[in-house]
């Protein structure tokens, strides 16, 4: 039975879906946990960090065999700035300073801007501006977690998880079925 499945499923295309679906619900949870250990400082902190931090790596590994060391290292850049920039926002926001929450929310935007400019410049079946609305919408939700975690409002914290979670596959299928296109993936 279960090779019959794999006849139909194409078993390389299903690869890529599971691998990039993988990656961003590592990415997702990771940050979530970064937030957690974050709020307050708990001994785990250093850990979940170190974790989180893979992922962009984990990613460009991924990236390599389609687009090259060079590229993927870009992406590797990029992500790896994201999580950094979603860290000074979480202190920005511990430490209520609105000034400085608006300067990292600036630079997170921008580096998302940054993020989708790059994907939709290395695939053509990447669009930028549906790069560009996954991570505002993406952003948008981290920080409300960010906010629901430290106003200790668990339960709307948790409740939104669950959409950055949905976020997270959509924003997979989206690499996925463009990486299965470009490179004609059967």
């Amino acid at each position: 039975m279960s090779s019959n499945i794999n006849n139909i499923c194409f078993p390389r295309c299903v690869n890529v879906i599971n691998t990039f679906r993988q990656l961003w619900s590592e990415h997702v949870m990771w940050t979530r946990a970064f937030i957690v250990s974050s709020t307050p400082n708990r001994p785990d902190l250093d850990a979940v960090t170190n974790r989180l931090l893979r992922n962009p790596v984990d990613f460009a590994d991924a990236l390599k065999k389609y687009y090259g060391d060079k590229k993927a290292k870009t992406f590797e850049k990029l992500l790896t700035e994201h999580i950094e920039i979603a860290g000074q926002l979480l202190n920005a926001h511990k430490l209520k300073d609105s000034k400085h929450i608006e300067k990292e929310r600036r630079k997170w935007y921008n580096n998302a801007d940054e993020i989708s400019c790059f994907l939709s410049s290395i695939n053509p079946f990447w669009s930028k501006r549906e790069w560009q609305e996954m991570f505002y919408r993406h952003l948008k939700m981290i920080e409300c977690t960010m906010q629901e975690r430290l106003a200790k409002r668990y339960a709307a914290e948790i409740a939104m998880y669950q959409n950055i979670e949905d976020e997270a596959l959509q924003m997979a299928d989206m690499m996925a079925v463009g990486i299965i296109k470009q490179f004609k993936i059967k």
